[in-house]
């Protein structure tokens, strides 16, 4: 069944836009089929199609669904801004994958350099992923895509989260495996997680003892060193692993 992420109005949901596009030149649903919304407090509902108008959809709730899709931390994934469609995947799959919230980050290794003329473009791209990914995984909420900030920002960012991590590739190379497992073993339910990933010429040594020098800590992914893309991934897996099916 399709999920859309929609405006309730007490026992109505109001489908616009793309998700209206969607439903009626895509899909080509008609008054009387059923799909899935999600309003802003995360609440989904099984509804039925009860009017179509040339500009949106109006569904009315059949019946709410108790669900539990989202990770029970919160995760931000800081990316050094990748080369190519890199950071699209990243989305996506960090999406299916449970992250919170996508932060670019203007590494100094960073080949690509922020376009701030083309900023508005591509945050609405990226969030657009974000989105649809959400619908796909269903997913109870969609993960924001924040502009890419500086180290600085970074910094001044991490204070808010209760724990900071920076996935570094020079901790793999000398074999350290504890400091990620234990910080999933000391956080609990509702509290928040930020990692740090370096694009494809990693983080400068700078700037990882700038964090650490505020708070952060370093940890390896495994023995294997993974790419810009992978380890996102493998981190938010490894959440999941911890947080959903170990216990």
């Amino acid at each position: 069944m399709q999920r859309y992420f929609a405006n309730q109005d007490h026992n109505r949901f109001h489908i616009e836009g793309d998700d209206f596009h969607h439903i009626v030149r895509v899909m080509r649903m008609n008054m009387g089929e059923q799909i899935i919304c999600v309003n802003k407090d995360q609440q989904a509902a099984i509804c039925t199609i009860e009017e179509i108008t040339d500009e949106q959809v109006a569904a009315k709730v059949v019946q709410w669904i108790e669900e539990a899709s989202e990770l029970p931390i919160h995760v931000t994934i800081v990316s050094g801004l990748p080369k190519g469609d890199k950071l699209e995947w990243i989305i996506q799959k960090g999406t299916e994958l449970g992250a919170k919230l996508f932060i670019p980050f203007t590494s100094a290794r960073s080949v690509i350099k922020w376009d701030g003329k083309k900023a508005e473009k591509k945050l609405i791209r990226w969030n657009k992923i974000a989105k649809e990914a959400a619908e796909q995984s269903h997913r109870q909420t969609i993960p924001k895509v924040m502009d890419p900030i500086n180290i600085k920002q970074l910094i001044q960012l991490g204070q808010s989260y209760d724990a900071k991590l920076i996935a570094f590739e020079e901790e793999a190379k000398i074999g350290e495996a504890s400091i990620f497992a234990k910080t999933l073993d000391t956080m609990e339910t509702g509290q928040s997680l930020l990692i740090v990933f370096g694009p494809e010429g990693g983080l400068s040594t700078e700037e990882v003892n700038q964090l650490k020098e505020q708070g952060f800590h370093c940890c390896g992914l495994g023995p294997r060193i993974l790419r810009t893309e992978t380890a996102p991934l493998y981190a938010l897996s490894a959440v999941s692993y911890h947080y959903e099916l170990l216990r």
